[in-house]
Order: structure tokens, then C-alpha cells, then sequence
């Protein structure tokens, strides 16, 4: 356990450094690339009730994406994590005004306040389609490497005891991002597929 520990702290060393070292142009360039590939994917399409994640600076950007669910009139559903736990929930947004008016969190990224008991949280009803995966390194079997809290882990076996069932997972990478292999564990859940840009 303790050397599966070392070995993943050392990947997440590695892969802040190769993230470091993009420039924000091609970071933008990329995003795009991804933006269209996912908003022509067949699992995106169809999907009505979706979650995306709100991209920090060294992630995928989201912004196309979630514009484009509310002009296709798709359920749109952002985290909001327990800073003191692995707890996340997805709650619904209903606009890209509603979005803007969220707080912001000490990682500079929207979501709705702790308090906040008015939004319809992805599980207490309907379940999700398709869940939107951020990650600092992912491989081709769908391993996925976060940032060390466990807050999709946990959330995706919640979702197994949905009636819905486990959404299809589709992770957004900047090529520098794709791993050989990522260490997993038993609490690690597996990825349906990762989306990045092909040469």
C-alpha cells in the first residue's frame, strides 16, 4: 500500500511538472480539439442528464461544453466538494447567469454553496447519463490517476446504488496527461473511456 502510495505521488509530481511546462495557448488549442470530439460523441449526444466538471487552470477546459448543454436544453449537474472529506455532490445548474453567481472555493472554481439546500442533487432523482471526469493522468485501460482525495471514486460507487445505475465516464485529456500505466488500487474506479487528442 505505502510503495502504491509512493509511486502514485511520484506520477502526480511528474504529470504537475509536464502540465507546468504547456503554455496557456496550447492548453486553449487542445480544449477546443476535445470540445468538438465530445460534442459529436454518440454518449453525449444521447445523454440528457450530465455532469462536467468546472476546469481549473491546468485541466481541460469545460466553458464549450457546458455552453452547449444549455443551448441543447441538457440537464447540467457541477460538484460541490466537502473541502473536509471525500464528499461530493452533483447539483444542478440551470444557466450560464446561474453558474457566474456561484461563489467561488480557495481553488478558484465555482460551486455552489455549503448551505445550499435549494438544487436538485444528481441522485436524489433521475441519476446521470454521463459524468464529465477531471484527473491529473489517465491511461488507455481507464485507470485514472486524481488528485488524491477521492472525491470521484467515492461519488461513482455511490452512483452504482442508483437505479440508473453507474453513468458512462468519459475523462478529458491533454495529451500530456496520458500515462502507460496508471497504480490503482481496489478503490480506484475504472474509467469508460478517455478522450484526448490523436495524432
Amino acid at each position: 500500500m505505502a510503495v502504491l502510495r509512493a509511486s502514485k505521488q511520484a506520477l502526480r509530481k511528474e504529470l504537475k511538472r509536464r502540465l507546468a511546462a504547456l503554455s496557456a495557448e496550447e492548453k486553449q488549442r487542445q480544449s477546443l480539439v476535445l470540445s468538438r470530439k465530445l460534442l459529436k460523441h454518440p454518449k453525449y449526444v444521447s445523454s440528457q442528464r450530465i455532469a462536467v466538471f468546472l476546469s481549473m487552470d491546468d485541466e481541460v477546459s469545460t466553458e464549450e461544453i457546458i455552453r452547449d448543454m444549455f443551448k441543447r436544453g441538457k440537464s447540467c449537474f457541477i460538484p460541490r466538494y466537502l473541502s473536509k472529506s471525500s464528499h461530493m455532490d452533483m447539483l444542478e445548474i440551470n444557466s450560464l447567469q446561474d453558474l457566474e453567481k456561484l461563489p467561488l472555493t480557495s481553488w478558484n472554481i465555482r460551486q455552489p454553496s455549503d448551505d445550499c439546500k435549494s438544487r436538485e442533487e444528481a441522485l436524489s432523482s433521475g441519476g446521470l447519463d454521463l459524468m464529465l471526469m477531471p484527473g491529473l493522468g489517465f491511461d488507455l485501460s481507464g485507470g485514472r490517476l486524481g488528485r488524491g482525495k477521492g472525491f470521484y471514486d467515492t461519488y461513482l460507487r455511490r452512483c452504482s446504488e442508483h437505479p440508473k445505475g453507474k453513468p458512462y465516464t468519459i475523462a478529458l485529456a491533454f495529451k500530456e496527461q496520458l500515462c502507460e500505466k496508471v497504480p490503482v488500487d481496489s478503490t480506484d474506479v475504472f474509467i469508460d473511456e478517455v478522450l484526448y487528442e490523436e495524432q
